[in-house]
């Protein structure tokens, strides 16, 4: 037997507390930022171990006037920091101080960002993902990374997810708190990897299991229940204030406000993310035809929404189309969407179907100029066109084969549907909107040229882009690079006059290496191969794809 003496308990003591340490500083943590309004923004902070923190920031790069209260957190407990008193229209930059609870001394986080809410008149880029599916292994981890870093480069304002990331209901009736909870914080460090800089809205998918049905079954032992604690309790979603309206009602077993449907007002557009199966039905998990319904509540709520607001662009947000069926404007005519009966969709029922109800949900859209609908569920990009509204199918985020849509879903659209994955990027100005499906692109998938990671699949616009000056965003013509390929410098020439920009190169997985603020950038220490160039004067941010070749 091993003696362990006094003075072995104190040096390994000191080792735990030294590994403790390094472990704090070697980043194990992640922040995920929500809820930003025009003065403030919401910070969830979780290390995997005991810390005190706190956050600092300002409006000028690295350079921290202000600071938050220490905040003490306990192991993988999330703390949702609130950040007060900020101006709007302005980017913030901010850090993070931390420090294990028994050590001494502070380690600085990199330097990430944000954007309050941008005033009318201002350009913006937001992006979409949706269908992750990471749960069931449809979806593929290093695709998701690339996906995820293809976000980044955009330099999005926020981002959302339409649904079918965090929930696995094919075990509805069996599924424990204990897994739940494992399959919303599985996502911290991978959203944290870009949410630290990037604001994330949840859309809830049919997969999240937030449904009503399963929210009647034995509460509050239930699937629904559970995964609505741990999503609230992992990501911070708006609840109704003075900048976001939504659901206001206050459920039982310790949920309160649910976050499940919000809207809000940036720049030119309104935002109005829908909730599809939390009021859909109690009699069903899978409701179809005249038995799925949003709810009288949130149908008020949508129809308010709309009705009210003055912004110039409308979009809308749901996982799907009355939540189980497959395809985009078929579905748009039928039932409480639509309100005729029927696939051939001759009769109209909705008066009698939803006596009281004022017109169908795709009416409003109609009525009160929504632009764009964005949903979900059928794994492909599909853009299809009904009365004036453009309904946006969003493809996923992490199918490595490219295809799992187009073969199960795409016969259920008519117009425009495309294979691959990767994500939507809108860029909204005073002008018009721009919409670009970014695809996703493994290395391995590159290799014949045909691809190219970032390429454009598809795109569009609503009004004048060339006013607007957008056609130069697309098309990557604000500056020229040489030589490429490059031995140990690239050079950069700009086509007009710019007063600062940030240049970023990026390796094919879509992973950040270098960092450069100079036209002269030194890559003598890049290994041969392809890298991408990512140059980002403001508002704009242009790609190029650049070798290098010792």
């Amino acid at each position: 037997m091993v003696k362990i003496t006094p003075s072995v308990w104190l040096k390994a003591l000191v080792l735990i507390g030294v590994f403790s340490f390094l472990n704090v500083r070697s980043q194990n943590y992640s922040i995920i930022l929500g809820r930003p309004t025009n003065t403030s923004i919401t910070a969830s902070v979780l290390f995997s171990q005991t810390a005190q923190f706190y956050l600092e920031y300002s409006t000028t790069t690295g350079v921290y006037t202000n600071s938050s209260a220490i905040v003490t957190t306990t192991a993988n407990a999330t703390y949702e920091l609130d950040i007060n008193n900020l101006s709007g229209n302005t980017q913030y930059y901010y850090r993070m101080q931390f420090k294990p609870t028994s050590g001494s001394s502070y380690s600085a986080s990199p330097q990430y960002s944000f954007f309050t809410q941008r005033s009318a008149g201002n350009t913006f880029t937001f992006t979409i993902e949706s269908d992750e599916h990471l749960y069931d292994k449809k979806g593929v981890e290093s695709m998701y990374k690339i996906t995820l870093n293809n976000q980044a480069a955009d330099h999005p304002d926020f981002m959302l997810t339409l649904g079918d990331i965090f929930g696995d209901d094919h075990r509805p009736n069996t599924i424990t708190s204990a897994q739940l909870d494992s399959l919303h914080r599985v996502y911290r460090p991978r959203l944290g990897s870009i949410c630290n800089s990037i604001p994330f809205y949840v859309c809830l998918g049919n997969h999240e299991g937030e449904k009503d049905f399963y929210l009647k079954q034995n509460p509050p032992n239930n699937m629904a229940i559970y995964g609505t604690q741990w999503r609230k309790f992992y990501y911070p979603n708006p609840f109704p204030n003075s900048f976001y309206t939504g659901d206001t009602l206050h459920e039982a077993y310790g949920i309160g406000q649910a976050q499940n449907y919000y809207a809000w007002t940036w720049g030119d557009a309104l935002f109005v993310v829908m909730d599809v199966y939390r009021y859909d039905c109690d009699t069903s998990a899978k409701p179809h035809n005249w038995d799925w319904t949003l709810g009288k509540m949130e149908y008020d709520w949508l129809k308010q929404t709309l009705e009210t607001s003055t912004a110039k662009y409308k979009f809308a947000f749901a996982h799907h189309i009355r939540g189980e069926d497959r395809g985009g404007i078929t579905n748009a005519k039928l039932y409480e969407w639509g309100g005729y009966d029927g696939a051939t969709g001759t009769t109209y029922s909705f008066p009698t179907k939803r006596p009281g109800w004022a017109k169908p949900i795709h009416k409003l859209f109609v009525d009160n100029g929504v632009n764009i609908f964005f949903q979900g569920h059928d794994h492909l990009f599909a853009h299809e066109t009904l009365d004036n509204v453009i309904y946006q199918e969003v493809p996923m985020a992490a199918d490595s084969t490219y295809k799992i849509g187009m073969l199960a879903n795409a016969r259920a659209y008519v117009s425009d549907t495309i294979d691959g994955t990767g994500h939507i990027r809108v860029i909204v100005s005073p002008a018009c909107v721009k919409v670009d499906y970014i695809k996703a692109y493994l290395p391995a998938d590159t290799v014949s040229h045909l691809h190219h990671n970032r390429e454009i699949g598809f795109s569009y616009t609503i009004g004048n882009c060339a006013m607007a000056g957008l056609e130069e965003y697309a098309t990557n013509d604000f500056f020229n690079v040489n030589p490429n390929p490059a031995n140990n410098r690239l050079t950069l020439q700009f086509l007009s006059p710019v007063d600062k920009h940030c240049c970023t190169i990026r390796n094919q997985l879509g992973q950040s290496i270098l960092i450069s603020a100079d036209k002269e950038i030194d890559v003598s220490g890049l290994s041969n191969g392809v890298y991408f160039l990512s140059v980002d004067i403001g508002q704009r941010t242009s790609v190029k794809k650049v070798i290098i070749n010792h």
